[in-house]
């Protein structure tokens, strides 16, 4: 099975604002362009290891316990697959926003979600003030 890289993805060096330093600006923008880009990239080797791998490793077993052995790590695989598909989609749209210059900026309220969070999650749409109130919400909807 191959390793999943998700814990590997590398990033460019942290971006280094100056004192005065407009917000969400061409380098700011570019820094993340190649963040996301990059973390993209990675994600599509995995699907085309993944197809590689299933090709390579599928048997047909005589023995049932090892056949549902195959096909229980076969499902893992392709339910992580999916999960790095959405993730994949949202990555596209990060791209789109800032290619609408509205990357960067939170949905709900348009405050500056800020580079910090920006480089921890580059696909987040909300500030950390809206993020952590729809937690809530959700935890009291959700049960």
């Amino acid at each position: 099975m191959p390793a999943n890289n998700e814990a590997q993805i590398t990033h460019p060096a942290p971006y280094q604002s100056s004192d005065g330093e407009e917000y969400m600006n061409d380098a700011q923008k570019e820094h993340f362009r190649e963040i996301l880009l990059a973390w993209k990239q990675e994600l599509m080797e995995e699907v085309d290891s993944t197809i590689t791998h299933l090709k390579e490793e599928a048997t047909n077993f005589a023995d049932p316990t090892d056949r549902a052995s195959q096909e229980e790590e076969f499902s893992l695989e392709l339910r992580t697959r999916d999960r790095e598909r959405k993730l994949i989609r949202k990555i596209d749209e990060a791209l789109d926003r800032i290619d609408d210059d509205d990357y960067g900026y939170c949905e709900a309220c348009g405050v500056d979600i800020g580079i910090r969070r920006l480089e921890a999650r580059p696909t987040a749409t909300l500030c950390i003030d809206c993020k952590t109130l729809a937690e809530i919400k959700e935890k009291q909807l959700g049960g």
